[in-house]
Formats: C-alpha cells, sequence, structure tokens
C-alpha cells in the first residue's frame, strides 16, 4: 500500500510556481539550519517542484537531514545514520549507533555531530563514517547540536547541557537545569540561549557555561529557540508564541489562537515581517513579528510537529498527515502540496536547490524543480 501512495504522489507531484530553479545556500548544516535557528532563506523556489527520489532508510525517521557538498546525512529509529548521495539518493555509507537516532545531525569541523537514546554521543567522519570519538552520558541525546568556535553544544535527558571539544569530545564544561534538555541550543554572539523542558529561558556564556540571565517561561518547552534581530521567538505546551527581549530579557508579546488552544512542538521560522510556526492545533500559524497579531491561519488535516522553512515569499510546512505544503508566505494559500501516504515528524532541509524531509514510514524525499 505504500508503494502506491508513493507511486501516486511521484505522478501528482509537479505544480505550477513562479521563482526560480536555484535556490536555498549550498548547505544546510543544522536542525535550523544555522546558529541562531530561524528556519528562513532568501531566494525563490522553482517554478515547478518534483520528486528526484527517494531512498527507503528501513525504519521510522523522525531526524531532519544535514546537507554538506553533494551529500545528505540522516538519522533512523534503528540507530543507523545514512549517507546519501544528493543527485541520486544512493547509500554512500551507513554508520551503526547503539540506539535510536533522533537528534538531528549538526555538520561542523569536517564531522557529523548527533547523539542516541541510550545517551552516546558521537563525532563521525563526513566522507568515511567512521567514528572519530563517543561520550557516553547519563541520558537519552534528542536535541540536537550546534557549534561555535570549535565547541559542540547539546542538550540532554539528564538535565545538563553539554560543551564538547569539536576534536576529541572532551567535556568543557556542563551547566545543570531543573528539566530534560530537549530543543537544541541557539548561538548568539558569544552565548548560547537553550529553552528547556523546566520552564526557563537560559543565556549561558559560551567561554566558561557560567549562566548570565535566565528568564521563567512558566511553561513545559519542547520546541528550539529561534532568534532574529536580538528577539527571540518560541512556542509553548501552555498553547503560546512568545517573542522575548534579549537585552531586557522581558517577554514582548504573546500569541495564542482565540478559539483553538493546543501546544506548540514545532519550532518557528522567523523572516524579516512574519514568526510561522506549527501547531498540534493542526495549523500553521503566521505571526507578525512586532505585534504577535495574527496574519492567517492554514488549516492541515493533522497536527504540525514538523518545523516550517521560509523561503523567499514562500513556507514549506509538512504535517503528521503526510502533506508537505507550500504556502503563499502573504496569504496562506496553497500554491503545490504533495502527498507521501504517512506522516512527517522531521522538518524540511534546503539546500543546493533540493529540498529534503523524511517521513516516519522510513522514506527520505529529494525534490527539485524541473
Amino acid at each position: 500500500m505504500r508503494n502506491f501512495f508513493v507511486a501516486l504522489a511521484l505522478a501528482l507531484s509537479t505544480s505550477s510556481m513562479s521563482g526560480s530553479t536555484d535556490f536555498g545556500g549550498s548547505s544546510w548544516v543544522s536542525f535550523r539550519g544555522n546558529p541562531a535557528q530561524t528556519g528562513s532563506l532568501e531566494g525563490n523556489l522553482p517554478d515547478r517542484l518534483q520528486v528526484s527520489w527517494t531512498y527507503e532508510a528501513g525504519d521510522s525517521i523522525e531526524s531532519t537531514a544535514a546537507i554538506s557538498g553533494d551529500t545528505v546525512y540522516v538519522g533512523s529509529v534503528d540507530g543507523s545514520l545514512h549517507a546519501l548521495d544528493l543527485s541520486t539518493g544512493k547509500l554512500r555509507w551507513r554508520f551503526k549507533a547503539e540506539d535510536f537516532i533522533r537528534s538531528s545531525p549538526l555538520i561542523a569541523e569536517g564531522n557529523l555531530f548527533f547523539g542516541d537514546e541510550i545517551g552516546n554521543f558521537y563525532a563521525v567522519d563526513l566522507l568515511t563514517g567512521k567514528q572519530k570519538w563517543r561520550f557516553q552520558g547519563t541520558g537519552e541525546f534528542t536535541s540536537s547540536p550546534n557549534t561555535y568556535q570549535g565547541k559542540i553544544l547539546v542538550g540532554s535527558y539528564d538535565q545538563f547541557l553539554y560543551c564538547f571539544s569539536a576534536e576529541n569530545g572532551s567535556v568543557l564544561w556542563k551547566f545543570e537545569t531543573e528539566g530534560y534538555v530537549h530543543g537544541a541550543p541557539a548561538v548568539v554572539g558569544e552565548n548560547v540561549l537553550i529553552s528547556g523542558c523546566d520552564g526557563y529561558l537560559r543565556v549561558i556564556q559560551i567561554k566558561d557555561g557560567m549562566e548570565k540571565e535566565r528568564l521563567d517561561l512558566r511553561s513545559y518547552v519542547g520546541a528550539s529557540p529561534a532568534i532574529r534581530d536580538n528577539r527571540v521567538y518560541v512556542g509553548t505546551f501552555e498553547n503560546e508564541v512568545l517573542c522575548i527581549d534579549l537585552e531586557k530579557l522581558t517577554i514582548v508579546w504573546r500569541y495564542e489562537h482565540p478559539r483553538r488552544h493546543f501546544p506548540f512542538y514545532s519550532s518557528a521560522s522567523v523572516t524579516r515581517d512574519q514568526v510561522l510556526i506549527g501547531g498540534r492545533d493542526k495549523m500553521l500559524h503566521a505571526i507578525d513579528r512586532e505585534t504577535g497579531q495574527v496574519l492567517w491561519t492554514f488549516a492541515t488535516q493533522a497536527r504540525v510537529d514538523s518545523s516550517p522553512v521560509a523561503i523567499g515569499d514562500r513556507v514549506i510546512c509538512a504535517s503528521k498527515s503526510g502533506v508537505l505544503y507550500v504556502l503563499d508566505i502573504k496569504s496562506g494559500e496553497v500554491e503545490w502540496e504533495f502527498d507521501s501516504g504517512d506522516s512527517f515528524a522531521s522538518s524540511p532541509s534546503v539546500a543546493a536547490g533540493r529540498i529534503v524531509i523524511s517521513s516516519e514510514d522510513g522514506l527520505v524525499y529529494c525534490f527539485t524543480g524541473d
């Protein structure tokens, strides 16, 4: 049945849109594409999209792919990290971790960095797939890592934020929180920010792991913070999206849908004018970045845990219904859609004129312009 849906989706996957066939930067190195985790790009999507290739990983995929050069890297729930040719989708190498991989890989210093659910954190050579080093912790690494000047920053379910040496995996420092660190840390200047399950937004100095400031968000947070123009944007399990002034560390505005009160697990995409975020209310929300007022909402057929990516005047959004959408960023109108026949938990990665996303039935999809 899955093959039927894939064949049908391939047949229906093209649709007219305005834009260039050259889109995205040269790489997508981390969960949200950059250290500030804005999940947004300049440029335009192509006139038409089509499925270039698919790859069967063999088990569910919740990890978001990283892209560098001509290779895609993605982890699966069976504990495998797959390196795929970006042009063809053919397997180049596979690394076997000791447990499930839900952490999205980071590309830095010539290596891939990611964790598994049994508490191992790995550095694996980009070209060969050989392990460089491994740290064995006491809690699962579901958080996706970030990097700053040869340091790797990642949260753990043992309630610590870790700072590792990228070179050898030594622990440079670790900071203890009061709950799981599920979301990916964001980097701005010389600081790292985490919005943890303990309900605090914390600003921590990367040089020594000392906490500079913290703000009580009064809510469990599973999403990763996004930072733009000295403001932080994050969704909470108290059904709100928050905008926080990073200098004053005060909440500028709170957004909550007037009728549908559901948590936000998705991480935000932040453009010059908008905050775009998926909700467990089965909608994508577009919010004015300055005022916190809703601009539009788009209803999908299932909850949106996947984090959207904005490209120029469009936004890419995936739903648990298994549909990948491209929407007009100003109106929220559908310009293109693709039905995979299964659900999406991972988020889109965009680089080198390609969109890569994986479904929970273990298929990796690559879309290009025709």
